[in-house]
């Protein structure tokens, strides 16, 4: 690709969905359906892209987060750089009809948040996610679209003692050592348990999402709150049916696997994976994974994008079998 992709899904029948990262400026696409090995369409249509960077309510914004759902749903987080508002959209991924388009309360989601990844409990009716702005976990009704926040807690912050560094150069982000929160999150297959950790930062939590759904107090939620294991620098997980965690590395070009018995190690060392950005399990074993150079754009670049098209999106095959 010629333009950055952010997040990617895969749907249970193959069909292959991206966002356009906000970092890689104005483009007449923002959400994409990948049609070939280099070649992708507007999806569901041009209609819901916004074009010459006319920004409005009717049209997506600044998408990153994107998740399919099981039943036949395509959900992406707007974080609305541009119109000050964070928006959740849903869609049919067959027909490519609207399911619901929910904007979150300012009180939730202020101007400047940075929600950006997201996990669907379709069957409950409930989304999951996360600010890495104002660090913190946001639990939204799909139907009703109340939401509640969890913040101000330790596992949702970067760890002071962790770095992030590429080729082994310090990577800054506005001009500082790039120290980011909670980011990547993840759902159990029962959707009991909620995953998340910081992106800088090597330690993996889980939360019971009935203390989230039920909006809890925050104490409670709290002492719900259990490490299972240790991450690498990760900008992307995904957590398999059986328990078994992915995470991007970011630090080491790689891909990392966290197993249930809470042993994390090496999938992949690539050169090739230069800011492995979000990572997919797909139904039919695959891992796919968005590459974007993320570390050129110019937040982390000194205000120059020094990016090298094109930009990939991988899959790897995360056994031996």
């Amino acid at each position: 690709m010629q333009i950055r992709p952010g997040n990617v899904a895969v749907t249970p029948d193959g069909k292959i969905f991206a966002t356009i990262h906000p970092l890689d400026g104005d483009h007449d696409v923002q959400l994409v359906e990948i049609t070939g090995q280099n070649s992708y369409r507007a999806w569901p249509s041009p209609a819901y892209q916004t074009h010459d960077g006319r920004y409005g309510d009717a049209t997506i914004d600044s998408p990153l987060g994107i998740y399919q759902d099981g039943h036949g749903g395509l959900w992406i987080t707007d974080m609305g750089m541009h119109l000050g508002k964070t928006r959740l959209w849903g869609f049919d991924t067959a027909s490519g009809k609207l399911i619901t388009k929910l904007t979150l309360p300012a009180e939730i989601a202020p101007k400047g948040s940075f929600i950006q990844d997201l996990a669907i409990d379709r069957t409950r009716g409930v989304a999951y996610l996360a600010d890495i702005a104002n660090p913190g976990l946001i639990t939204v009704d799909l139907n009703s679209g109340k939401a509640t926040r969890f913040s101000q807690h330790p596992s949702l912050e970067a760890e002071p003692d962790v770095d992030m560094r590429i080729d082994g150069k310090s990577v800054l982000y506005n001009g500082q050592p790039a120290k980011i929160g909670a980011d990547p999150i993840t759902l159990s297959a029962d959707g009991n348990t909620l995953y998340f950790g910081a992106m800088t930062g090597n330690s993996w939590y889980s939360v019971p999402t009935r203390l989230l759904r039920k909006n809890s107090s925050h104490d409670a939620i709290a002492d719900g709150i259990t490490r299972v294991g240790d991450k690498p620098v990760s900008d992307g997980a995904d957590t398999g049916p059986d328990g078994t965690h992915y995470f991007t590395n970011l630090n080491q070009h790689g891909l990392d696997v966290l197993t249930p018995d809470g042993k994390l190690s090496p999938l992949v060392r690539d050169e090739r994976l230069d800011w492995p950005d979000g990572v997919r399990l797909a139904a039919d074993g695959w891992l796919y994974v968005t590459v974007n150079q993320l570390d050129s754009t110019p937040p982390f670049n000194d205000g120059q994008d020094s990016g090298q098209p094109p930009y990939h999106i991988y899959k790897v095959w995360p056994t031996d079998d």
